[in-house]
């Protein structure tokens, strides 16, 4: 079996086609091999709630003390919690076994580096190298040690709670939290209780298997209603892993991560705290770019993926960056995108203006946007392709400056999507059909 790093790590289904615990043990002995070069030698493992998280922490922990590191369990526990945990541990690496927003049949494997941040390709390829060679085992003398760490949940827990001044508090407001029966079941709503708020938690009973079911940040609908039903002032859905996260206002309306960028932004803007930029993605609402330029931004898009999105702050020297799906990134505050920490920015922000998370979100008018998904017979990069490009330049001028056209392949299956954006709705779905049905005509099956 051979399983190579995507954009966010390893990660499959769970089976004999997919991710086994012999693939672990041996990612693990790779991984224990590289990170050894670096002259530390523990490594900590966390996970999120995934019944098989239990088969691949073991095998994870035994490859990683066959090559000769120690290691430190964490248990269940967010994913930017296992960044933080990392740094300030001064580990050679953390591992985070978790599939994010996916179902509990699915896992994965990524990790962080001794800073805390993602490994960067060079690394991930000196970890690949290893796991084609045949596996050995360290003299016995110094094959590694495994203990569990304790206190770790309450360390990340303060760790949230001092993002924000220390003088605020959240007195007074009555919060939903949607921990998604994953990692942030026991971390999420202790932060937003010891900072005084009234906590209703839904989707914090996890057993294994209900891991992002129907709750969360991709199902909002429940804790759209349990806002509504209890008379919130907010509500707050996290994934499974903890590090995206949308939020509910008084009303019931959902607030995106385009939306939550620009509440930050602005917040920093009014209060001195701004860098030069801020970095969305190629799917960054229009209305959230023309948001942030207004307010002396600079903007830049990079391809989906908070990888990416970090890539830019990095290379500019910015701190704000993030995706509509809810990957909020604040440099200045972690070093990866942490779902808790981003809802209390905005939080913040509410508390220092005296406003309801309706009034913040007026900051930006959100563009309608228009999505669909064209089956081709393969896989193409409409980029390559002549004739797509002459139909989009075509569509684009046409659109002018109220609105976009973004024609890009989905990166799992044989689909091109076609996103349009316009201040008219009824023209943003016009011109995406017409162009859908033009690839449809010359490439679908």
């Amino acid at each position: 079996m051979s399983l190579y790093f995507g954009t966010d790590g390893v990660r499959n289904f769970v089976g004999d086609q997919g991710l086994t615990p012999e693939f672990a043990l041996k990612l693990g002995w790779a991984a224990g091999k590289a990170f050894s070069e670096q002259g530390k030698n523990v490594v900590l493992i966390g996970k999120d709630t995934r019944i098989s998280g239990y088969m691949l922490e073991s095998a994870m922990e035994a490859g990683l003390a066959a090559a000769g590191m120690d290691v430190r369990l964490l248990g269940p526990i967010p994913t930017p919690g296992i960044a933080y945990l990392t740094r300030t541990f001064h580990a050679a690496a953390g591992v985070v076994i978790s599939a994010s927003h996916n179902p509990y049949y699915d896992n994965g494997i990524k990790f962080f580096s001794d800073e805390g941040m993602k490994l960067n390709d060079e690394f991930q390829s000196s970890i690949e190298r290893y796991i084609d060679e045949p596996m050995s085992l360290v003299a016995s003398e110094k094959i590694g040690r495994v203990k569990r760490l304790e206190g770790g949940r309450d360390r990340y827990v303060e760790f949230c709670k001092a993002s924000i001044p220390w003088q605020f508090d959240l007195k007074g407001m009555k919060i939903v939290v949607d921990t998604a029966n994953g990692s942030c079941y026991n971390t999420s709503p202790l932060v937003f209780e010891e900072l005084a708020a009234d906590v209703i938690s839904i989707g914090n009973t996890p057993n294994g298997y209900n891991i992002n079911e129907q709750c969360g940040s991709t199902y909002p609908d429940e804790i759209q209603h349990a806002v509504k039903a209890h008379q919130a002032d907010i509500g707050i859905a996290l994934d499974g892993d903890g590090d995206r996260v949308i939020m509910i206002d008084e009303k019931g309306e959902i607030i995106d991560g385009d939306e939550m960028l620009c509440i930050i932004a602005k917040d920093r803007m009014d209060t001195n705290q701004h860098a030069l930029g801020v970095a969305g993605t190629l799917m960054t609402n229009l209305g959230a770019e023309q948001a942030l330029k207004a307010m002396g931004y600079q903007f830049v898009r990079t391809n989906v993926g908070d990888r990416y999105v970090m890539e830019a702050l990095l290379e500019n020297d910015w701190h704000l960056g993030g995706e509509g799906s809810g990957h909020i990134v604040c440099l200045d505050k972690t070093t990866t995108g942490d779902g808790t920490i981003a809802a209390l920015q905005v939080l913040a922000a509410m508390r220092r203006q005296g406003k309801t998370l309706h009034e913040l979100k007026q900051v930006m008018t959100k563009i309608p946007q228009v999505l669909i998904n064209v089956p081709v017979k393969a896989r193409i990069q409409p980029e390559q392709k002549a004739d797509i490009q002459a139909l989009s330049e075509a569509a684009s001028e046409k659109l002018g400056d109220d609105g976009r056209m973004l024609i890009r392949p989905s990166g799992t299956e044989p689909v091109i999507r076609v996103m349009v954006e316009h201040r008219s709705a009824k023209q943003a779905q016009q011109e995406a059909q017409a162009m859908a049905d033009q690839i449809a005509e010359r490439y679908a099956s």
